[in-house]
């Protein structure tokens, strides 16, 4: 599954109350943890991120406090749960790095996944027990899962799609240099390194990001190659026509470029500067009459998702009804909802 079929995988078990635990696997840095947070979010429920590497089997059993009879009689011990795991309401028990936990921190979790309940403690109704794991081929310290632990859960496999982050990162809002780069050199979104902590990841670029905007080098970020890649591409915007005359509507004598990486700066930086309906419209008017349509219909991708987050998405499509026939014929076909419009 991509992300973004992840997240809708997982928003219909919980829309549907299927409370079938889920395992997800995939590569460190790919964004698991946030796309469950994003479904719980998304959904109002609460969310219980529990990192089973790094607890003991009595963290999550609970300590036994002794009981002492009145009169005579031989004492009992009650086992009192931690604080942290639900008491009530609706939400996800996620119990992250699942395999990285030692066998003896498995076991105890089985016990979790299988009768919703350890210890003392039950897990209440309206609760979703989903877990998450890196595979061995990702070089991860992992450790083997047990059958009858595995043979419990939904077992989805999640892989780096660049179109996902590029979605996820203009709703939330990115750099545009930034994403023009990863748009260009999109095999730099994921690439593992082994002999060094930090190198490139969907969340290892987002924290680049925060570096950016607050001025500092993103080199502890994603590792020194490939931040020296990104300050290269930074020499594109050097060439760069005016965009922001594009997109007030004053672009007639403007070309579209013919070099590559280019091409791609000018597509997402048309995408971000455009923070209205009407200047969205212009810049899409202007690709139009200047650019191939496979780069006009790349545009348009993304500036639907963009002007979503700003809120007037709705405000341009009525417009582009009207006055751009050719973007709003495909608005329609990737866009299914719309079609009605």
């Amino acid at each position: 599954m991509t992300p973004s079929e992840l997240h809708h995988f997982l928003a219909g078990l919980v829309k549907r109350e299927l409370t079938l635990s889920a395992m997800i696997w995939g590569a460190p840095g790919i964004g698991k943890s946030s796309i469950v947070a994003a479904v719980a979010a998304g959904a109002g429920i609460e969310l219980v991120d529990v990192r089973l590497s790094q607890l003991a089997p009595t963290d999550l059993r609970g300590l036994p406090v002794p009981r002492h009879p009145q009169g005579e009689g031989v004492g009992t011990s009650v086992w009192y749960p931690p604080e942290f795991l639900p008491r009530g309401g609706r939400g996800i028990l996620f119990l992250d790095e699942l395999n990285m936990a030692p066998p003896s921190m498995q076991g105890v979790a089985q016990q979790l996944i299988l009768d919703r309940r350890v210890g003392s403690y039950t897990v209440p109704e309206g609760w979703f027990i989903w877990a998450a794991g890196n595979r061995k081929e990702d070089k991860a310290s992992v450790f083997e899962m047990p059958a009858p632990l595995a043979n419990r859960f939904l077992h989805v496999q999640v892989q780096v799609d660049f179109d996902s982050f590029k979605s996820h990162a203009l709703t939330i809002g990115i750099p545009e240099q930034l994403m023009a780069f990863l748009s260009f050199r999109t095999e730099l979104l994921h690439k593992v390194d082994a002999t060094r902590p930090n190198w490139p990841s969907p969340r290892s670029w987002m924290m680049a990001s925060r570096l950016m905007e607050a001025g500092l080098p993103i080199d502890a970020a994603v590792g020194d190659a490939a931040a020296a890649e990104y300050r290269a591409y930074l020499a594109v915007y050097r060439t760069l026509p005016d965009l922001d005359g594009i997109i007030d509507g004053q672009g007639d004598s403007v070309e579209f470029p013919t070099e590559m990486s280019t091409r791609y700066a000018v597509t997402i930086g048309l995408v971000m500067r455009s923070d209205t309906a009407k200047r969205a419209l212009n810049a899409l008017k202007w690709m139009a009459r200047k650019a191939p349509p496979e780069w006009t219909q790349r545009c348009t991708v993304d500036m639907l998702a963009h002007l979503e987050r700003l809120g007037e998405r709705g405000r341009f499509c009525q417009e582009a009804a009207r006055s751009l026939p050719q973007v709003w014929d495909f608005v329609q076909r990737v866009v299914p909802a719309l079609r009605a419009a």
